[in-house]
């Protein structure tokens, strides 16, 4: 074990504190140069631990001499947020200015001025806090060699936050190529919630042909447990719904008994309900503010920062702020909604308390009656310290498409040696070297059917064998459009005078909204947005007007992004507490009198079997499954059984999913059908419905269309922005569906409609999820034939009224039934002494 060199001894000894084991030991690996994870619990010092390599480095190091050249970036700190980037910059500038080292630290995320960034290509600072795109664009420059030809360390933050997506995977390419420049670079990866730590490893490393390596390992074992309850509310549980107004008073009451209180939410739009009500309830004028990623970064940016001057009583957030941030002084933590996942809440509750040897204290608030069962299943997973962060994908094709780009932009590249080192990056590991030429003959023409058209092309190979860009516009375009997140398209709101309308000029920026929601506005409408009831004045370009409108009813936002689905541990905990009575007693008496209901008048399913009831209501014949497998899995589902159903000559006419049930209804009744044996349960639901059915189904729909734009965009075959100007949603639109249209008719195995095959698949209809419930009900599907309504179809009944089914029967979009009044499913399923319960 090494120890700390002066002036570190002595900065821990003006504190009164000791370095912790795993700070010592992850700089001893460091010193003898390893990549290490290092696995802690929030409060467990894991930043400083990062760090302290680098600034152990950088002071032996010294100040550079006069009249020499100043050396590039020393060590590149990559995290999944700006905010998390902007609050170790604070962190770290503290213990730096205390020790008078000779280190410079600077941040740069999209938010970074421009010319600031330049200044930074010229001038690094030794450590650079920054973000995945970021390392992208900094590669794609011809100077990149020189930038970081001095990179000793890249230390990456929530790293199992980081690999799980197509920004991961970007960033494991570029982690290849600065492993290319620096062969002797090291890596740190930061994690607290971790659930296979060896993916995790071989990430952090370069992976070879023949073996798949592993970085070292330091684990630290958990601090002080978490003080998590369930909200006992003495309100009724909505029987569905994600608002969880019934315990807003609640919540509020909770806020007014602590010092600072953190609420989550799980998407936008419920950020900015919750965020109004309380400031409805806000009797106390309590500083309460608000935080998501649509906000103006000025807004977020004055939250934070009151957040870190403990100015703040409540901070309505959503992902934005679970992440890492090292508030000490947040009290709670309030959950709205269940977290949907163990490694999630533990994430969130994380920002409580953030000292390792005392407890984080956490509420959390299920916003319906399913949700109170998966809050508990998610608090014991927390107890027992389950982890469900999701698996490693391998890397998608449009990611690649881009990366081969980037490094063109960089300079001239071989095709085999750019195919070696991509095969480094752990995403890419097994990437075969026809997929990879087919992604490098893309990029230089766009395949078969777009090859004449000359805006595909851009790059091309000279007669030395080497592939450089086509032309120099080609570099600026890509970084104009580099990266892997693709928001739906967006305008910016401005607030102005009320009647400006669209010939209002200037207004002070409130942020941005999905432009199909203001697409849906006309003039004098009212929406919810950045705290503010807002009047609608009006879109002129790529801009919003909106003035005050404090007394009126407001719409709200709908946002694409945020939902987050419920965890396959997670679904699996929830069915084994429905399956289980004697559990029951640690529900609320409301949910578990609902599940005695459900016992006595229909079936509670075991843990691995799945319940079918029929039952017919007014005119219409209803069949609900219970697969608690989540709303996209079940969208899906739903899908192809309608298409299943119609074969059958059930007629169906409807569907609706929610994350635990699915609800199909039509003209005939099946319950009768199921019993005369002319609809098989075990047909019905068999696995090859993943066959031609999804395969059909998939080229009729529209997911797919939407899927290619994504991949579209990612790959670099549609630009969205251009030198000056930026394309709307509309026209991004147009020309992603033209292109769609001329490769499904002249090359239908383009290399870019099989990556939008596999995005459809695994991303938008959660098809492996499918496939694990279909294998898993085989031979276990209870079928419970019924005259009405049962208790436990109540809650996925009152979601009728917003889902539409395409009937190929009729050829029209047929909508879903008028939304059912509560209190007569109700009285219908439970009897008239319940409806009030």
């Amino acid at each position: 074990m090494v120890s700390l060199p002066e002036p570190f001894l002595g900065w821990f000894a003006t504190r009164g504190w000791q370095p912790r084991a795993h700070q010592l030991e992850l700089l001893a690996k460091s010193e003898a140069g390893l990549s290490t994870l290092l696995i802690a619990p929030t409060g467990a010092g894991k930043t400083l631990a990062g760090f302290l390599p680098a600034l152990v480095d950088l002071a032996r190091r010294g100040k550079p001499k006069p009249g020499t050249i100043r050396p590039g970036v020393h060590t590149l700190y990559v995290s999944p947020l700006k905010a998390l980037a902007v609050d170790i910059e604070r962190n770290l500038g503290m213990p730096v200015a205390d020790m008078g080292l000779p280190v410079t630290i600077e941040t740069r995320t999209g938010d970074t001025p421009t010319s600031k960034r330049q200044r930074q290509k010229l001038n690094p600072p030794d450590i650079l806090l920054t973000t995945p795109e970021q390392v992208a664009l900094l590669l794609s420059h011809k100077d990149a060699d020189r930038f970081f030809a001095d990179l000793r360390y890249v230390i990456f933050d929530e790293l199992h936050s980081l690999v799980t997506s197509k920004r991961g995977q970007l960033l494991a390419l570029g982690l290849a190529r600065l492993r290319t420049l620096r062969p002797s670079l090291q890596t740190i990866g930061l994690s607290a919630t971790v659930s296979d730590p060896d993916e995790l490893r071989r990430w952090l490393v370069r992976q070879t042909p023949e073996q798949a390596p592993l970085s070292e390992l330091i684990t630290v074992p958990g601090g002080a447990k978490p003080e998590i309850t369930i909200l006992k509310s003495d309100e009724r549980i909505p029987w569905s719904g994600h608002s969880a107004r019934y315990a807003l008073p609640e919540i509020y009451e909770a806020i007014r008994a602590h010092g600072t209180t953190l609420v989550f939410v799980n998407t936008r739009s419920q950020a900015e309900l919750v965020f109004q009500a309380l400031w409805t309830l806000n009797e106390d004028s309590l500083p309460i503010a608000l935080h998501h990623g649509s906000l103006d970064v000025g807004q977020r940016r004055r939250v934070e920062a009151a957040m870190t001057q403990n100015a703040l009583r409540a901070v309505v957030a959503t992902s934005t702020l679970d992440l890492g941030i090292d508030w000490g002084d947040v009290d709670l933590v309030v959950h709205v909604g269940s977290p949907k996942g163990a490694s999630r809440l533990a994430q969130r509750i994380g920002r409580a308390n953030h000292r390792m040897d005392e407890p984080s204290r956490a509420i959390l608030v299920p916003a319906n009656r399913f949700e109170v069962m998966e809050c508990q299943a998610a608090l014991d997973a927390n107890y027992l310290g389950a982890q469900d962060t999701p698996p490693i994908e391998p890397g998608a094709i449009d990611v690649l498409c881009q990366h081969i780009l980037g490094m063109a932009c960089s300079a001239p590249f071989d095709a085999d040696a750019l195919f070696a080192e991509v095969r480094g990056a752990a995403p890419y590991h097994d990437l075969p070297r026809k997929t990879f030429d087919r992604c490098v003959h893309f990029v230089a023409h766009g395949g078969y059917a777009l090859q004449s058209y000359e805006r595909y092309a851009r790059i091309r190979q000279t007669a030395d064998g080497l592939w450089r860009i086509a032309h120099p516009a080609v570099a600026q375009q890509y970084r104009l459009n580099a990266g892997t997140i693709v928001a739906a398209p967006e305008l910016n709101v401005r607030l102005v005078r009320p009647g400006a309308g669209v010939k209002a000029r200037g207004g002070r920026m409130l942020g941005k909204i999905e432009e199909i929601f203001l697409e849906q506005l006309v003039y004098g409408d009212t929406f919810l947005f950045a705290g503010k009831v807002l009047r609608f004045e009006g879109i002129r370009e790529n801009e919003c007007f909106a003035s005050n409108a404090p007394a009126l009813e407001a719409k709200v936002p709908a946002y694409m992004g945020g939902k987050f689905p419920t965890t396959t541990y997670l679904s699996a905990q929830v069915r084994r507490m429905l399956a289980d009575p004697d559990a029951w007693h640690r529900l609320p008496p409301q949910v578990s009198e609902w599940l005695g209901y459900q016992k006595q008048k229909s079936v509670v399913p075991n843990a691995e079997d799945m319940l079918v009831e029929t039952f017919p209501r007014g005119d219409r014949f209803y069949m609900v499954a219970y697969p608690f497998e989540g709303r996209l899995a079940h969208q899906t589902l739903c899908m192809l059984l309608t298409r299943r159903l119609e074969r059958a000559r059930a007629r169906p006419i409807g569907f609706v999913a929610s994350d635990y049930a699915v609800a199909i209804w039509g003209l005939r009744d099946m319950g009768a059908m199921i019993a005369r044996g002319d609809l098989a349960l075990a047909d019905l639901f068999a696995e090859d419905m993943l066959g031609d059915d999804l395969e059909a189904w998939l080229d009729e729909s529209f997911v797919f269309k939407r899927s290619f734009r994504y991949c579209a965009l990612i790959a670099g075959l549609i630009d969205k922005r251009h030198p000056g100007k930026e394309k709307s949603g509309r026209q991004v639109t147009v020309s992603t569906d033209l292109v769609y249209d001329v490769l499904r008719t002249h090359e239908p195995d383009h290399i870019l409609l099989q990556a939008t095959r596999n995005d459809a698949r695994a991303g938008y209809l959660d098809v492996g999820r499918v496939n694990s419930l279909l294998s898993r009900i085989r031979g276990r599907i209870v079928h419970k034939g019924l005259d009405r309504i049962s208790p436990l179809a109540v809650p996925v009944m009152l979601e009728i009224g917003k889902e539409p089914v395409i009937s190929s029967e009729t050829g029209d979009a047929l909508m879903a039934e008028k939304a059912l009044a509560t209190d007569d499913l109700v009285r219908e399923a439970m009897g008239e002494d319940m409806v009030d319960r």
